[in-house]
């Protein structure tokens, strides 16, 4: 990492994390939350289930590293939070050991930078980590050294590019777990699903902040796949071929052109979260009476007035409904069969969270005990 003028020298950091350590060349200026951005990634771990500490004490996001009194060589200790992982969990056995003498370092874009051992070339490097993270690197075309790598890579991260196209290449990951294309401003023609459906092994696709407008058929093929995120694109519609994820534990689709959804849906029955906010539906697929496993739903600004009317007691898991910007009242859920149930659930949530302080009173802002009026 290159120092730029008025800027203070990077330093090592080192993170402890089930019996092993990482490496992390670091601006002081970097915020706790950056840092749990890229040791998402590396770890598994979602970063509201990374728990930073050091000299025990919790570090807080918002803070840099300086005003923490980070400096060169501070060991700081990573704790994950049960069940807040993705995939099939916490990548302990490929995290390397400080003893391997691999470094992840950040860049001057904030990027994640794998370092092999001295003399190792940049597929070299790929190959034994499994990792390409090439997020912000102005990129119009995907690398031709990817492609060499074949089933070595586990992770692609070419976000916040300017990717003109994704080729059939891709197909050619065979052990891609994680896919990352966000905000390259993707139009529907310039991926080729081809490739992508071939991907068996892949567990998250994330198309955040593209242009798409529509996912094809054999979406459905992914059929390992736990998170689907297409949030901030112009979608219209789902296929109903998305009712053959039956591993998909997490759906995002805010901020899209939604009018309806397939009743397919009910069909995924590993869902845990969806988030629909911020489209134009006005009803909801009974068939999301099905999804037995569903916690969180997220339906805000739409243009809803009912609910699937066993919805809150079938998804007997239910404890986050989000409804503000809708026309649902509490007098409409209140008929609602399950709604005693839901609502001891709710409220349950809540208190715990601010138990454990999960949650600032800013962002506690959930159902009847906010809204005005009579709304959700």
């Amino acid at each position: 990492m290159e120092k730029g003028e008025g800027e203070e020298p990077p330093f090592t950091l080192h993170v402890k994390f089930s019996g092993k350590t990482l490496s992390l060349t670091v601006s002081p200026s970097e915020s706790v939350s950056h840092i749990k951005s890229l040791l998402q990634t590396l770890t598994n771990v979602l970063p509201r289930g990374q728990k930073l500490i050091f000299k025990g004490k919790i570090l807080v996001d918002s803070l840099s590293l300086k005003s923490l009194g980070l400096s060169e060589g501070s060991k700081i200790m990573l704790m994950a939070s049960h069940g807040l992982h993705q995939g099939d969990g916490p990548m302990n056995a490929s995290i390397p050991h400080s003893s391997n003498l691999m470094d992840i370092s950040l860049n001057q874009a904030g990027n994640v930078k794998i370092e092999a051992p001295a003399g190792k070339s940049r597929l070299e490097r790929w190959r034994l980590t499994g990792i390409v993270a090439l997020s912000e690197c102005n990129l119009k075309v995907v690398p031709e050294e990817i492609w060499a790598c074949g089933a070595a890579i586990r992770v692609l991260d070419l976000s916040h590019n300017a990717l003109q196209e994704l080729p059939i290449a891709i197909g050619s990951l065979s052990s891609l777990r994680k896919l990352l294309l966000n905000a390259n401003a993707l139009l529907d023609k310039k991926i080729c699903w081809e490739g992508v459906t071939a991907l068996k092994s892949l567990t998250i696709l994330s198309l955040n902040h593209n242009q798409l407008t529509t996912l094809p058929s054999a979406i459905g093929a992914l059929s390992s796949l736990k998170q689907l995120q297409i949030e901030h694109n112009m979608l219209t519609s789902l296929p109903k071929e998305i009712g053959q994820l039956t591993s998909l534990e997490i759906l995002k689709v805010d901020n899209n052109r939604l009018t309806l959804m397939p009743s397919s849906i009910g069909d995924c029955c590993s869902l845990i979260e969806v988030d629909l906010s911020a489209n134009l539906l006005t009803s909801l697929a009974e068939t999301f009476e099905n999804l037995q496993n569903l916690k969180i739903l997220r339906l805000s600004n739409n243009g809803l007035k009912t609910l699937p009317l066993a919805l809150l007691k079938n998804c007997s898991h239910l404890c986050t409904l989000d409804l503000h910007g809708t026309e649902i009242t509490m007098d409409h859920l209140r008929e609602l069969e399950g709604w005693e149930d839901f609502d001891t659930r709710r409220r349950y949530k809540h208190h715990k969270q601010l138990e454990f302080s999960v949650m600032s009173s800013t962002e506690f802002d959930e159902g009847a005990d906010s809204n005005r009026g009579d709304n959700w």
